[in-house]
């Protein structure tokens, strides 16, 4: 097999992993605390063989000099780094300003509850009072959040005909009156987060919860931390590593035609 024509594929291949990505944080550029993604790449293993014949290190396998396979896909990466702050002035939005994440009872379709976690604090109350997510999922208190426990008595009921005031610890208020704390949680290790959906987090096997130190700002929403003008820069040079691995394939291939049917028929 020729070198080169699987070195240039796995560089396609690469490119089009980067752009699958690139292309996805484009799409949720304008989602509410969204954090967009990365990729890595990394290059294939050294070669192994067993030497034949030789009995000094029987079996052992040994290198076979620097043999350049292509590249390889490596990990994706989340950055959480935090976004811009949108004002609004609706007294239900609400932004945090430093690391932690606000929890929140997801019920999917199965009617299975548990605890997810997001950046996003567009919420808004329904009819019996609750503070809910867009989506109708209920926003927990700090005690429910601390604990993990998605159940009813974590969540947060408030009037909806009275002002509502939230300090910068998450504490609300109405008519001067204590109802509560919202619940935000950080982590001790990010690795431990799972995305799931557009801009909710799951918490795998092994991760810890930990105090955030985050304040809230209420009247205000988290924008995606997505810059669209450098994922628009990083495409283009995507598709041009992408054409230049085309016009390697090109290339190969027309020499190739050259050696069989010029050459061989000789």
């Amino acid at each position: 097999m020729v070198k080169g024509l699987y070195t240039a594929y796995t560089g396609m291949v690469n490119q089009q992993n980067r752009l699958d990505v690139l292309t996805n944080n484009l799409a949720n550029s304008a989602t509410n605390g969204y954090k967009k993604e990365g990729t890595t790449s990394q290059s294939f293993a050294d070669t192994l063989a067993i030497k034949i014949k030789d009995t000094s290190d029987y079996n052992l396998p040994k290198k076979l000099g620097g043999i350049s396979l292509g590249v390889k896909i490596g990990e994706n990466y989340t950055d959480y780094d935090q976004g811009s702050f949108r004002v609004t002035d609706n007294v239900y939005d609400m932004a945090l300003d430093g690391d932690g994440f606000f929890a929140i009872s997801f019920t999917n379709k199965n009617g299975e509850t548990s605890v997810k976690y997001t950046r996003d604090g567009a919420f808004t109350v329904n009819r019996e009072g609750y503070l809910v997510t867009k989506d109708g999922d209920y926003v927990l208190n700090q005690a429910a959040a601390n604990a993990g426990n998605p159940g009813q008595n974590g969540y947060i009921r408030v009037d909806p005909n009275v002002k509502l005031v939230v300090d910068e610890q998450g504490y609300l208020y109405q008519n001067g009156v204590q109802l509560g704390q919202i619940g935000v949680v950080d982590f001790a290790n990010y690795d431990y987060l799972e995305k799931y959906g557009e801009n909710m987090y799951n918490l795998v096997n092994g991760g810890q919860a930990t105090p955030s130190q985050a304040k809230v700002v209420q009247g205000s929403l988290e924008m995606s931390n997505v810059n669209v003008v450098s994922e628009m820069v990083e495409m283009i040079t995507i598709s041009r590593a992408y054409e230049s691995n085309q016009k390697i394939i090109q290339s190969i291939d027309e020499t190739l035609d050259k050696a069989v049917n010029n050459i061989g028929s000789v």
